[in-house]
């Protein structure tokens, strides 16, 4: 129970810092120490994001049932989002033309995209001797070609791929060592200075290089630094998202149970984000004050807050977790699938009833 409310746990406050991260950008252009904390999260945010989204796709076996569940659970959000985004677009921009493309993901929705890749591939990654470092070199080699292309957000799905892996070889003992009080206390000096180099680095950095959008030639350096540049950042990334996970407390909490409806909040914030970049939200000078800045930060955490609650997942059930019985085949009455006979013999071999 406690380690189920530790996942939760760190599932909420990841979303919270997607949002964060989100809705900091604009405040980043007046505000060195806006952009440093800017840059500090989203130097591990979404690879934390890939990494938890890996350790809970480890059963991911092809089975009829997860199959089924990767359709439901990836491809129709995908589907019924990347249309919806795409005529909010519309409707706020006053462009009728814009096109409906489901090979090249608006905003956020590359996420689901790479998810469901990611998950296809488990079994590969699971069988492979040395998963991490071929992962990692696939990454690397993706972030030296700007020919890999943009269909389906290639480019982003490839080279975030080492941390989804990272999530596929962990086991709960890994985390358990994390949350120790030494970890802790040797976790502070470490965002201690980061948070100083990314205040040192704000004028001049690119937060682009953890975007992974296109290539490194994109950022203006030849295509070999791609042997650095991405083995680096990967690092970076897995120590800032230790320092984190070392953080988020394991007991039972008030947003705890809000961990369980993270798709949720991940899929419907980026209207109210966008929203805010159409309606100029940021235009207000007082939102570029010290009080600004944290009133903004409030509202993403309260956002988040809302869209995992009951209430909101039961509005948008239908479209983020269909059930979609209809469009599948029921297993012969009387038989038991292969995972099930499976699980069953284990049962019977452990002792149990």
């Amino acid at each position: 129970m406690a380690r189920e409310s530790y996942f939760d746990n760190v599932k909420f406050l990841t979303i919270v810092l997607v949002a964060c991260g989100h809705a900091w950008e604009p405040l980043t252009y007046g505000s060195r120490a806006v952009t440093a904390v800017y840059l500090t999260v989203y130097a591990f945010h979404m690879p934390a994001f890939a990494l938890v989204s890996g350790y809970f796709s480890r059963s991911f076996d092809m089975a009829p049932k997860r199959l089924k569940r990767l359709v439901t659970g990836v491809v129709v959000p995908y589907v019924v989002f990347e249309v919806a985004y795409t005529l909010f677009y519309r409707w706020a921009q006053d462009d009728p033309g814009y096109p409906i493309s489901l090979l090249d993901p608006w905003y956020l929705m590359w996420f689901l995209v790479a998810l469901f890749i990611w998950r296809l591939t488990t079994p590969l990654w699971l069988q492979l001797r040395h998963p991490v470092l071929i992962s990692l070199v696939v990454a690397t080699a993706v972030s030296m070609s700007p020919d890999t292309g943009g269909d389906l957000a290639l480019q982003r799905v490839l080279q975030f791929l080492p941390f989804f892996v990272v999530g596929l070889v962990l086991r709960p003992e890994h985390f358990s060592r994390l949350r120790t009080w030494r970890v802790r206390w040797a976790a502070l000096p470490v965002a201690f200075v980061t948070l100083v180099a990314a205040y040192w680095a704000a004028p001049w950095f690119d937060a682009g290089w953890f975007f992974h959008r296109g290539s490194v030639v994109g950022r203006g350096v030849p295509a070999w630094a791609g042997l650095f540049a991405t083995p680096a950042l990967f690092v970076l990334a897995l120590v800032l998202t230790a320092c984190f996970l070392a953080w988020v407390p394991g007991r039972r909490l008030w947003f705890t149970v809000l961990g369980t409806g993270t798709i949720y909040a991940y899929l419907l914030h980026g209207f109210v984000i966008k929203a805010s970049r159409f309606g100029q939200w940021y235009d207000h000078p007082w939102l570029h004050t010290p009080l600004g800045e944290l009133a903004v930060t409030a509202a993403a955490i309260a956002l988040i807050t809302v869209l995992c609650t009951e209430p909101v997942r039961r509005v948008f059930r239908y479209v983020v977790e269909p059930r979609m019985d209809w469009a599948f085949r029921r297993p012969p009455s009387g038989r038991q699938s292969l995972p099930e006979q499976s699980a069953a013999r284990e049962k019977v071999s452990a002792g149990g009833g």
